[in-house]
């Protein structure tokens, strides 16, 4: 409820760059006030059913950090004090393993691997102090996680409340190699612009991401159903608040919808993805709700009048992709324009050349960040006659042994209802 009985406490909720002004609108709708965006994240004040219905609930998080103290600071020993001096004790058990991690930007230290071992140092005399024991260190599966913030002046702790990161939803079994971050995959799909009940095909599917994200928000099942109800990090906090998060966790599962067939659709060239993406879709409880094929998507047309395609393909970082791709993206420039009018095409890529080679003019670029990747994510309207954005140069053109195989002017691509 709101009103002066609120406890609130400072947060801020870390998010995919490009995504902030999304994570700040569920933030606004969870309970939080004082929101303010920055680059990877939002900052904002919340009570305990704020910061607990976010971690439930939040598509864009990464993950929610409960601010425990912040202070300016001129060095090492500065930030030693800093720790040392606040109260872990009434924060966590000493049962509880710890992890220290440590970001800075533009910060007056020598070395963030020995401000992690001060820190860490820092908080385990400090429990000593208070209670003759001091915590283990687990880097692996810590039991509680310890952020440091660091800019030039200000130091600031932060308690993980959200212990593995949120866009690992739990519903994934198969994966595949650099998979597209799940709460990257839902800010695209907003982005785009895509509501429930809207079709959506996903021709290069990977693993599954977008359909799992699709699919979820279209049975409004909230991301954080699907981990174990023990797996967040507050649930290691001495103020957890169990009946608190029965409840919320309750109301949640209320408002899942039954699964019926949802008008998702998924298609891979690799028949690995696709087994991978149809095991991923069975656990979930999506066996049968969504259609997945293997296929190139050249071979497909569209399985419904209109709708919204949404794709991550290769960006071309291993040595010799770039030239396939840029053979590649002609081609799908022409089969969209020939077999997809009436649909939108979402394509995040980090090859700023796409709109030219793809030949299409863009209506959106929308600057995003793939883990290291600066990307953009590229929307096309698909109409009849649409303007083409250039010509395609001499070195994306194709020759005669490079159009073998490529569909005839005579030839019609299977509808994708008959693969």
């Amino acid at each position: 409820m709101r009103g002066p009985a609120r406890e609130m406490s400072a947060h801020f909720a870390t998010c995919p760059r490009g995504l902030e002004a999304l994570l700040a609108e569920e933030i606004a709708a969870a309970g939080g006030d004082a929101i303010a965006p920055t680059g990877g994240g939002v900052g904002f004040r919340a009570d305990l059913a704020t910061c607990y219905r976010l971690n439930l609930e939040s598509r864009i998080a990464s993950r929610i950090l409960r601010r425990v103290c912040v202070r300016p600071y001129r060095d090492e020993e500065d930030l030693y004090r800093l720790a040392y001096e606040t109260d872990w004790p009434s924060l966590f058990s000493v049962e509880h393993t710890i992890r220290v991690d440590v970001t800075a930007q533009h910060a007056p230290v020598k070395s963030l691997a020995y401000v992690t071992l001060r820190i860490k140092d820092a908080v385990c005399d400090r429990f000593r102090t208070a209670c003759g024991k001091r915590p283990s260190v687990d880097t692996a599966a810590p039991g509680v996680r310890i952020h440091l913030y660091l800019d030039a002046r200000r130091a600031a702790l932060y308690l993980d409340t959200s212990g593995e990161p949120l866009w690992r939803r739990g519903e994934k079994i198969a994966k595949i190699a650099a998979p597209l971050k799940e709460n990257l995959a839902a800010g695209i799909l907003r982005l785009a612009g895509w509501r429930a009940g809207t079709p959506l095909f996903d021709p290069m599917c990977g693993s599954g991401t977008f359909l799992l994200e699709a699919a979820g928000m279209s049975l409004e099942r909230a991301p954080g159903l699907a981990r174990a109800a023990d797996a967040f990090g507050f649930c290691r906090f001495l103020d957890f608040d169990a009946k608190l998060w029965r409840r919320l966790r309750a109301e949640a599962m209320a408002r899942v919808r039954r699964v019926a067939s949802l008008p998702l659709w998924g298609a891979d060239l690799d028949a690995d993805a696709v087994a991978r993406t149809r095991q991923n879709l069975a656990h979930a409880g999506l066996a049968g709700a969504i259609t997945v094929v293997a296929a190139d998507f050249l071979a497909l047309t569209p399985p419904a009048q209109n709708g919204l395609l949404v794709a991550n393909p290769p960006y071309g970082e291993r040595l010799g992709e770039k030239e396939r791709l840029l053979q590649l993206y002609p081609r799908w420039g022409d089969h969209l324009k020939r077999h997809w009018v009436g649909w939108q095409a979402w394509i995040l890529s980090a090859d700023r050349r796409l709109p030219e080679a793809i030949g299409l003019r863009p209506m959106r670029r929308i600057p995003l960040r793939n883990g290291a990747l600066d990307c953009r994510l590229y929307g096309f309207p698909i109409v009849a006659g649409a303007w083409r954005g250039g010509r395609v140069s001499k070195q994306m053109q194709m020759g005669p042994d490079q159009l073998e195989g490529q569909e005839r002017d005579d030839e019609k691509p299977e509808s994708f209802a008959e693969e």
